[in-house]
């Protein structure tokens, strides 16, 4: 039974990675044809770096992703940080459930919806041209918020209120105990969510199709028109480029949530020996 479940094991990762093998695989053959790998080249990451229009894609995502992924943390943060003190176990459940909304939601159903409302909205104000940068940080700072409250609410829960409270009674200001206290704990957390809405923000399509414009076009949206022509290899040097900057993301991720987790367990044990 042990050897027939790291079979099945085995062949669930190779259908998940074979595909990304491959894009890797073939963003290194120089002959630049998918039948035959003819020799290790870096032509293709030259030829991308020469591409102007790949260039200015890539500069208008890290834009985006890296001011969608801030605005996010910093209003889902404080999110966080009102629903973990509110009184109402109820109020609690309730504004979880919906700022789990855009979460649950289909991607398409998302892209369409915030469409339609900042159309409606530009038509209403008298504002021709609607869709461009604005609207697709405010979308993307939209599906980013539900990621980074599950992130950060977590650690709000976890910490002892009585940290806050001795806070005050030193004569914190209540923004002072946040600052000095509360913030510091939840940390951990706050860099999980900012790394997680960085990734989703970099690699999103669905979403940013529906509220783009013409002059504004991401990394995801200008593969995607590649695809509409005979694809370039250049673009298999990109998406390994991309591979490697989330999965390097994700790596920063966990080691920070591991890293806080210690300090965390290395403070509760000092406070521990220190009441005994």
């Amino acid at each position: 039974m042990k050897l027939l479940s790291k079979c099945y094991i085995g062949l669930i990762f190779l259908i998940l990675y074979a595909p990304i093998f491959v894009v890797i695989l073939f963003s290194f053959n120089q002959s630049g044809s998918l039948s035959s790998f003819s020799g290790f080249s870096l032509y293709w990451y030259r030829e991308l770096f020469r591409d102007g229009e790949a260039l200015v894609a890539l500069k208008n995502s890290l834009f985006l992703a890296v001011s969608s992924s801030l605005l996010a943390t910093a209003i889902g943060t404080v999110a966080s940080f009102g629903i973990a003190r509110a009184k109402s176990k109820r109020y609690q459940k309730m504004m979880e459930g919906v700022s789990n909304i855009p979460m649950m939601n289909p991607d398409i159903v998302t892209g369409v919806s915030m469409m339609l409302l900042f159309v409606g909205v530009g038509t209403i104000i008298g504002v021709g041209d609607t869709l461009g940068v604005w609207t697709m940080l405010l979308a993307h700072t939209t599906f980013n918020l539900p990621y980074v409250i599950l992130s950060v609410l977590p650690k709000f829960r976890q910490m002892d209120k009585s940290l806050t409270e001795a806070a005050l009674d030193l004569g914190c200001t209540p923004a002072q105990a946040f600052l000095r206290i509360e913030l510091p704990y939840v940390l951990p957390g706050v860099i999980s969510g900012l790394m997680m809405s960085f990734t989703l923000s970099l690699d999103d399509f669905v979403i940013s199709h529906f509220v783009s414009s013409p002059d504004f076009k991401t990394l995801p949206l200008y593969i995607y028109n590649q695809t509409a022509h005979e694809v370039k290899f250049s673009m298999y040097a990109l998406c390994t480029l991309m591979m490697v900057v989330i999965l390097v993301l994700l790596i920063a991720v966990n080691l920070a949530g591991s890293i806080g987790e210690n300090r965390q367990k290395k403070k509760d044990k000092l406070r521990m020996g220190g009441r005994s």
